[in-house]
């Protein structure tokens, strides 16, 4: 005994510790199997337990003296350990020997391969003998070193998928053959007739644990069996039941897999085997977190894989929520919370008796960590859809939602706890998961994992300890603080709270009660904490609803801070938020401060996701929640002086532009399917105006027109064809629609499409020869001057290339001083009195300001028959021409980057006019950094300055025309 005791090595519990050889079978499973397939089992084995009991280890050793010392070293060891592994090695001795002969790999084929050829009579003993030699050879295979836990728990897994999906194809042939699925014929065997087992829980996964029963949900296609669904459904339901006894019951050869089928829907009142239909309406209408987070893991397993597989898809929306879903962590933190209590789990760590599944520190804690964050972001993206809990730790960590240490730390732990788990049940092949009640038990468990019990106790404790700390503060609330003092004033704002729909229920107020202090601290900090506060209960009297959002900031304590910040400087902002709080989830989504990333990948971007977006309607919503997501980080940004408002009102124009190239293929491909390609090159949509010039506010419409060319094509070509003009305007309409139509998310943009030939009288969409025609004979100079900014966005390329060249071509025709500088002379006189300044701040209206500078840099622009659209290009045109002085361009720059900051700023503050007195501290003090102003006073007069000379040279250079302007002005301001 001492000499096998000798032989055997020592390898520690800890994984860290073992060669560099065990951790690398650990770390690179896949790579591990493929390469380990051209060696036998001998060569790959790392480690072994120590013997427990010599007697059983002398025997075996003795028995099996013929094979390398090294695998009878571990026959007889484990054999020492495990009474039920030594019973397994001396009922099948000669196989093993085969067996273990040979790559791991091959001899587990070698036992599922011959079972298709198993008739239905012998199945059930065939599938157990088979189980009975997995059994015992992953344990050897997992003791040894030989495979990973991955590997293990997949071979595991591998024969429960054959034992379900053999059992099931052949029971219904039989139902076939005996006339009892109505319709069917004997072919249809092959996919069960329609009836799939999902793979639920650890199976799903591939996780099968040594011991473990097997959670399966049995569904079957009822749209095969039209009229006839009863029937059908008493077929199946006989199928599920002499599966589960298949597989289930005990006989002398032993069992297969105990098959726990409690997961299906209702189970309490619902048959073994229900219809998909059944399923998916029980799911969309009382479905629970529990059950979104085991059909995390769902796979199909048996039977009709596709159709499993389209039904999954189904419930893609139930359990991947299209928002953050922070609800998820208190629904697991209860559930955590029952299970301990009904299994009085609670209490110090005690190694005897310690439930290694459910008990503190153990596996379902890391199973539940692990969900729920998947649950919380997964619907959002894909990529953390991971059914394997290794796996989905790996997708949190790469997308930012766990830190890599903590990931890697519980992946390590994770997987220590699984093989002790294994031992535990490897012992008597009990499905267990306690350690023993007893310490000369435990000892056993601590051999059977190569450490001395006193080592194997202090690393397990420490484990458990570890992992209940790593999981416990993200799982459970913290205590709340203690608020701030509040004025009277400030508490009759608090005390009303309560009236507010987002407190309705009491699980909103359980949550915000624990948020309230933390909320009015962060209130208290603002250096307008009255106007803060009264922003925040503006923002709080807007949502419609308050569970999701208030878990959001529980989990998210920094968001607290982020909307104390806004209300205390943007109560437009907050009120915005309150109608749309799902935006706060791009805020915690891991790439709300990186870098901008610019017209080409944001339209990719949402053109991806509303790929994946089946309904025409649902696709537009899409684009909504996506659009205000990116919307709300530009004003975020802007409003904490990460971007300034130039940086701002370039990304404000570069998601507008992303959101009109990714919807015009939607919107035309759902045209198209009702009507046809579009005739001809199809259509062009320009960006006029601010967006043209790739300049917009927070607050900003579309300026817009389509142009199209039929190439003399008459009409569509489709169900319901029209002609080319009706085609087009129609389509054109669409577009509009979809930007402008008010749904469950909101609307995306106003549309303007006045600037399209003839105005309002005009067709919303123009033949290019008419444009072209129009544009040369009948355009006025102020159709001309908006030309200077027109951009093609989305359309056929060589037609947007053509309609380009026709741009730059009018201008330089029309650039005749004669009859531009008069037109805009009086267009400046209309504007003034149209739309005067009106307020000590006016940044856009009024002479010298934006509109007017505006203007004059198209006039530049159109006299010097230059194609450039932004208003400093423009300007830098006319110097370059003549028309301007350098003086002039450096006065009107100065007045125009003020005005600019000015309006920037004061639109992500309000929809109006912003008023000095009326703005409010935090607001203030924004604007004032914004323009780089010392005080309020000090912007007032540098405003009224950097104005008054803009007016003056844009006077001087419009000619005499203009003195009428500046004296009506002059009267207008007495």
């Amino acid at each position: 005994m001492q000499e096998l005791r000798r032989r055997v090595a020592y390898y520690p519990f800890d994984l860290r510790h073992r060669p560099a050889r065990a951790r690398a079978a650990v770390d690179r499973p896949a790579a591990r199997g493929h390469c380990g397939a051209m060696t036998d089992f001998a060569s790959r084995i790392t480690r072994q337990p120590l013997p427990y009991d010599p007697a059983p280890a002398a025997e075996i050793a003795a028995a099996f003296r013929d094979l390398p010392p090294e695998v009878s070293g571990l026959l007889a060891a484990t054999a020492g350990c495990s009474p039920f592994l030594r019973g397994l090695m001396l009922r099948e001795p000669d196989w093993l020997r085969a067996a273990l002969s040979v790559a791991p790999e091959a001899a587990v084929a070698a036992v599922l391969d011959p079972l298709d050829q198993v008739p239905l009579a012998d199945l059930g003993a065939g599938l157990r003998i088979a189980k009975r030699r997995v059994a015992l050879f992953t344990a050897l295979a997992d003791l040894g070193g030989v495979w990973p836990l991955e590997m293990v728990t997949g071979a595991l897994t591998r024969l429960a998928d054959r034992a379900v999906d053999l059992s099931m194809k052949r029971l219904v042939a039989d139902e076939i053959r005996r006339g009892k699925l109505p319709g069917a014929r004997a072919e249809d065997a092959e996919t069960a007739g329609g009836m799939v087992a999902l793979a639920m829980g650890k199976m799903g996964a591939g996780e099968l644990n040594y011991s473990s029963d097997i959670d399966l949900v049995c569904l079957f296609d009822e749209t095969r069996y039209p009229g006839e669904e009863h029937e059908a459904r008493a077929a199946f339901i006989r199928v599920t039941r002499r599966m589960t006894a298949m597989l289930s019951d005990l006989t002398a050869e032993g069992y297969v897999f105990r098959t726990d089928l409690r997961l299906r829907p209702d189970a309490a009142v619902t048959p073994v085997c229900l219809s998909m239909a059944a399923a998916e309406s029980y799911y969309e209408s009382v479905g629970r977190t529990w059950e979104r987070a085991a059909y995390i893991k769902a796979r199909p397993c048996g039977g009709d894989l596709a159709a499993g597989a389209r039904f999954l898809q189904t419930l893609t929306p139930f359990v991947w929520r299209k928002h953050l879903d922070f609800v998820a962590i208190q629904d697991a933190h209860d559930m955590r919370l029952r299970i301990r209590d009904h299994r009085g789990l609670h209490g110090p760590v005690v190694i005897e008796g310690h439930d290694m599944k459910l008990g503190v520190g153990g596996i379902r804690e890391i199973e539940f960590f692990t969900q729920t964050r998947q649950l919380i972001a997964g619907g959002r993206d894909p990529s953390l859809r991971d059914r394997t809990t290794v796996g989905g730790l790996r997708a949190l960590a790469a997308s930012g939602w766990v830190p890599p240490e903590v990931s890697d730390e519980l992946i390590d732990h994770y997987r220590a706890h699984r093989e002790v788990e294994h031992r535990l049940q490897m012992v008597q092949d009990a499905q267990t998961h306690e350690m023993p009640a007893s310490a000369a038990a435990v000892d056993r468990i601590a051999s059977f994992c190569g450490l001395t019990p006193e080592a194997f106790r202090a690393t397990l404790h420490d484990r458990l300890a570890r992992v209940d700390r790593l999981t416990e503060g993200f799982f459970a609330p913290g205590a709340a603080e203690t608020g701030p003092d509040l004025s009277d004033h400030a508490r009759a704002i608090v005390d009303g709270w309560a009236s507010y729909p987002a407190l309705r229920s009491q699980r909103a107020v359980t949550i915000f009660n624990r948020l309230r202090p933390q909320i009015l601290k962060s209130l208290a900090r603002a250096g307008n904490a009255d106007e803060a506060l009264a922003a925040f209960d503006g923002f709080l009297a807007g949502l419609p609803s308050g569970v999701q959002i208030f878990a959001l900031f529980d989990a998210n304590p920094p968001l607290v801070d982020l909307i104390a910040d806004i209300c205390a400087t943007s109560p437009k902002l907050a009120l915005y938020l309150s109608r749309n709080s799902g935006v706060l989830d791009a805020v915690i989504g891991g790439f709300f401060f990186a870098p901008w990333p610019g017209v080409g990948a944001l339209s990719a971007e949402l053109a991806a996701r509303l790929t994946e977006i089946g309904d025409y309607e649902r696709r537009l919503d899409g684009a909504r929640r996506w659009m205000k997501e990116w919307h709300f980080r530009i004003g975020v940004h802007h409003l904490r002086g990460l971007i300034d408002a130039f940086e701002a009102s370039k990304q404000y124009a570069d998601l507008a532009e992303a959101v009109v190239v990714a919807l015009w293929p939607v919107v035309s491909e759902e045209f198209a399917r009702k009507h046809g390609p579009a005739p001809g090159r199809g259509a062009v949509v320009l960006g006029m105006g601010s967006l043209g010039a790739g300049r917009l506010n927070a607050g900003s419409d579309l300026d817009l027109i389509v142009i199209h060319d039929a190439q003399g094509q008459e009409a569509s070509d489709g169900p319901r064809p029209l002609a080319a003009r009706p085609y087009f305007a129609r389509v054109t309409q669409a577009l509009v629609t979809a930007l402008t139509a008010p749904m469950a998310e909101g609307r995306l943009y106003e549309v303007d499409m006045r600037l399209r030939p003839s105005g309002r009288q005009g067709p919303v969409a123009t033949a290019l020869e008419s444009f072209e025609s129009y544009q040369r004979d009948e355009a006025w100079t102020w159709e001309h001057l908006a030309l200077t900014r027109a951009r093609p966005l989305v359309g056929d390329p060589s037609l947007a290339a053509e309609i380009e060249t026709l741009r730059r071509l009018i201008l330089t025709d029309k650039a005749v001083p004669a009859r531009v500088l008069p037109d805009v002379a009086d267009m400046r006189r209309r504007l003034a009195e149209a739309k005067p300044a009106t307020g000590e701040w006016e940044a856009k209206n009024g002479p010298g300001r934006l509109m007017d500078i505006e203007l004059l840099a198209q006039t530049a622009a159109l006299l010097a028959g230059d194609p450039a659209r932004r208003v400093e290009q423009q300007l830098r045109a006319g110097v370059k021409s003549g028309f301007l002085s350098a003086a002039d361009e450096t006065a009107l720059l100065a007045a125009y980057r003020l005005c600019w900051r000015l309006q920037a700023g004061s639109r992500l503050l309000s929809e109006g006019q912003v008023d000095p007195s009326r703005l409010g501290e935090g607001g203030c003090a924004f604007l004032l950094r914004e323009v780089e102003a010392p005080s309020p006073e000090a912007l007032s007069t540098r405003l009224a300055a950097v104005v008054a000379e803009a007016e003056t040279r844009i006077s001087a250079r419009l000619g005499a025309a203009s003195d009428t302007v500046t004296k009506e002005s002059g009267r207008a301001a007495e």
